[in-house]
């Protein structure tokens, strides 16, 4: 009779890094589809202002979040260092306007801390929790509740 080797289950999460406003937030890297270059986007009325418009990826309209108007920042003036991360969450692809990505970490559950309850801080609710990281704190963010469709996409 053979008996099972039984691996451990590791809970160790690969996440990417980008900034936004000179911040650290990252994303879990499943929900990562693409990341690209800025590229203009097109307006579409009666959207929220978080929405910056839309771009065309290989056929498909895509909306593109400016992630510093959503997180309650400041809007952002896109340059060409701007890039564009494609997300696939719940069956909607979305694109979210970041300054730029820093890197992919692998970064255990051990490392994630619950962020501060602030009663000013709206942004708050889009945020899972903060990683201790090395010499950084890393905002993870809540796609969830930042897709939610509290007006912004419908």
């Amino acid at each position: 009779m053979q008996q099972a080797t039984i691996e451990p289950v590791s809970n160790d999460r690969e996440i990417l890094a980008f900034h936004v406003r000179e911040q650290d937030f990252c994303i879990d890297i499943g929900h990562v589809r693409e990341i690209r270059g800025y590229s203009k986007t097109t307006a579409l009325p009666h959207t929220p202002d978080h929405v910056v418009g839309v771009i065309n990826l290989r056929g498909n309209v895509i909306p593109v979040i400016d992630l510093s108007l959503r997180l309650g920042m400041e809007p952002t003036t896109p340059t060409p260092r701007h890039v564009i991360i494609i997300t696939d969450f719940q069956e909607m692809t979305t694109g979210l306007l970041v300054e730029g990505v820093s890197d992919i970490n692998s970064v255990s559950a051990e490392q994630m801390r619950q962020a501060p309850e602030l009663a000013a801080d709206g942004g708050r609710k889009f945020i899972e929790g903060v990683y201790v990281f090395e010499d950084r704190l890393i905002r993870a963010l809540d796609l969830k509740a930042l897709l939610a469709s509290d007006g912004d996409m419908e």
